[in-house]
């Protein structure tokens, strides 16, 4: 049993169970054990409420038991969605990626739009992003890449330049 439990139900050894103190222990006992699937599922990584409430759904938390510890992880500033979405979407942007893509991914991982959108707002802007990454490259090949990164094609023209055959610049 762990201790916490034990020191929240005032357990002792002389202590007589009653209906009302089991209810009490199975509650706690049941709130420990989301609180531990949690714990593994953040061990590894970061996740998003909605990404570890999937995940103690799937483990077989009840909902009110959930969203107790949801809570709890919450208020203790342990599960942080604005803190998750501007982590990810900072590293996303350093491994060279467009604002397309990063907030592809976030919606991906669990993040609602408006944290995502501040999350992408306190990034440096695009287009210096894309100046950085296509230094050096051909205009076909920069253009290339910011399409697979998911840069905006807006950017892409800004910083690339339009590819078309008219201008003499096209792929084709």
């Amino acid at each position: 049993m762990p201790d916490d439990v034990v020191v929240r139900c005032g357990l002792r050894a002389d202590l007589e169970l009653d209906r009302p103190l089991l209810r009490r222990l199975r509650r706690e006992l049941r709130q420990a054990e989301a609180l531990a699937v949690a714990g593994r599922s953040l061990r590894r990584r970061d996740l998003s409420r909605r990404r570890l409430a999937d995940r103690l759904e799937g483990a077989g938390v009840a909902p009110a038991v959930e969203r107790s510890a949801l809570q709890a992880l919450t208020d203790a500033r342990i599960l942080d969605d604005a803190r998750l979405a501007e982590t990810r979407a900072a590293a996303l942007a350093d491994r060279g990626w467009g604002d397309a893509a990063i907030a592809a991914r976030l919606d991906a991982e669990g993040i609602a739009e408006d944290e995502a959108r501040a999350a992408l707002a306190g990034l440096p802007a695009e287009a210096l992003r894309a100046e950085r990454m296509t230094r050096g490259l051909s205009r076909p090949k920069a253009w290339a890449l910011l399409a697979r990164r998911g840069f905006d094609e807006e950017t892409t023209d800004a910083v690339v330049g339009w590819l078309d055959e008219d201008a003499g610049g096209g792929l084709g």
